[in-house]
């Protein structure tokens, strides 16, 4: 209703808009819709997405961005000269890097660095003012627990607790140090970041060149996880103790590929063992001292014999199958996936001859299955099959149930491997995984539980 008195504009500037309740919205939009011509309106929010698309289509958007390091850092070197006052360049890294690319965080920051460092920004005030630990001891710390010298490591956690530093922020410096060698083994220009102290910058690429990314993708899972405990636990110091514990024995282990080739150069079990094995990292050993592995005799003979060499069958081997594994082979060549399935699954073979084949039907599988494999074995060898049911053949297994007992025997076999025990003893509390390659199952594996019809006439 009033103009403005001294200036050509009334401006209301509305921070955090879209807390606004949906009644104060609708009322305002009648204003935004006729605005008197000497009003402005701001609205300033951080959800955007909270605001009704009524207000959005009336308003001209700008949507502000984070201010980057390096121009961050020349606008505070500008304040601090214009100002007189002495700064080490340490203390406006840290400031930069926790004012988050907010300009007025920052100015606040930098304000408190001042009152506390009576007229001079060093970089212990910075330390104390925001909590944080020394970045070179934090270093430090990362080191021992890449190298697995977990005694140094606790060594390092206790000096920086007693110096101030929270367990919760320790853990926190390190998720930051690991991310920022993680970037520099990507990306190697991230070494230029202007808030980077020269201890980040030197040190960092020179473990981003050292350790591979499955260590690093590692340590950050573990120490992210580790954020979290420390922050629930009742004691902070007892969790960042512990989640230390855990990272330093973690990376500490051996790659696969590692593994597989200290494996593959130990001696036979006849040869004295070289080295015990370590069953954690040691306290002063560094990072080339990994558990050795026992001595473990090949899996297999250097010189096996030789397989027997089955050749390949003709195109029309199966045209006339004479056992049920041709009649599962036969499917599978026609790539009739339901033929083949029931032949495996739903159907225990209990004989097989000229023309003729005697099944047992396995509990709740469909009749119909028969008159299905009656017409395709017509259709696949020209000739009419019989095919008739067995009623007392519960016992026969399906070819997969024969094929399941093949399987579990040769995973039973693999765990009982020499090798496989070795990697169970080298890490205590692992879980080995076996997977068995499923290939044809010889027929005589079913000779027990197919009889040829031919041979009873003949008998």
């Amino acid at each position: 209703k009033y103009g403005p008195v001294s200036a050509p504009y009334k401006v209301y500037i509305i921070d955090e808009v879209h807390m606004l309740s949906t009644a104060a919205f609708n009322g305002l939009l009648k204003t935004l819709e006729e605005p008197p011509p000497y009003v402005k309106f701001i609205f300033a929010t951080t959800e955007i997405r909270k605001v009704p698309v009524t207000i959005l289509s009336r308003c001209m958007r700008f949507d502000l961005r984070r201010v980057p390091a390096d121009i961050m850092h020349a606008h505070l070197v500008d304040l601090l000269s214009r100002e007189g006052i002495g700064y080490e360049p340490e203390a406006l890294a840290m400031i930069v890097r926790a004012g988050e690319g907010s300009v007025r965080d920052n100015q606040s920051l930098l304000d408190q660095a001042i009152s506390h460092g009576d007229g001079k920004v060093t970089a212990a005030t910075v330390k104390a003012m925001l909590g944080l630990g020394d970045r070179a001891r934090t270093i430090d710390l990362f080191e021992a627990l890449m190298g697995g010298r977990i005694a140094q490591a606790l060594t390092n956690l206790r000096e920086l607790y007693d110096a101030g530093a929270d367990p919760q922020t320790i853990i926190a410096d390190l998720c930051d140090f690991t991310h920022l060698v993680t970037r520099m083994k990507v990306v190697p220009a991230a070494a230029d970041d202007v808030s980077l102290t020269p201890d980040e910058r030197t040190r960092g690429a020179s473990l981003a060149s050292k350790l591979g990314m499955r260590a690093l993708s590692r340590t950050w899972q573990i120490l992210f996880k580790g954020h979290e405990e420390v922050q629930k636990a009742g004691n902070a110091m007892q969790a960042a103790e512990m989640v230390l514990v855990r990272l330093a024995y973690a990376a500490d282990l051996p790659t696969p590929d590692e593994l597989i080739a200290k494996l593959g150069h130990m001696p036979s079990p006849s040869a004295p063992p070289s080295a015990p094995v370590s069953r954690g990292p040691s306290g002063g050993g560094g990072p080339s001292a990994l558990r050795a592995v026992p001595d473990v005799a090949p899996r297999f003979d250097p010189a096996p014999a030789a397989a027997p060499v089955v050749a390949a069958p003709a195109p029309n081997a199966f045209a006339n199958p004479r056992t049920y594994a041709d009649l599962v082979a036969l499917a599978g060549e026609k790539r009739d996936i339901l033929v083949k399935h029931a032949l495996e699954s739903a159907l225990r073979p209990v004989s097989i001859g000229d023309g003729r084949l005697e099944v047992a039907l396995v509990q709740g599988a469909d009749p119909a299955i028969i008159q299905n494999l009656m017409a395709k074995l017509k259709l696949w060898t020209g000739r009419q099959w019989v095919i008739s049911l067995a009623n007392d053949a519960a016992h026969v297994p399906t070819m997969r149930e024969q094929r399941d007992v093949h399987l579990e025997a040769a995973r039973d076999e693999a765990h009982q491997d020499p090798l496989v025990q070795a990697i169970l003893d080298t890490f205590p509390g692992s879980t080995v995984r076996v997977t068995v390659k499923q290939e044809q199952i010889p027929i005589e594996a079913y000779a027990d539980a197919i009889r040829d019809s031919d041979e009873d006439d003949e008998l």
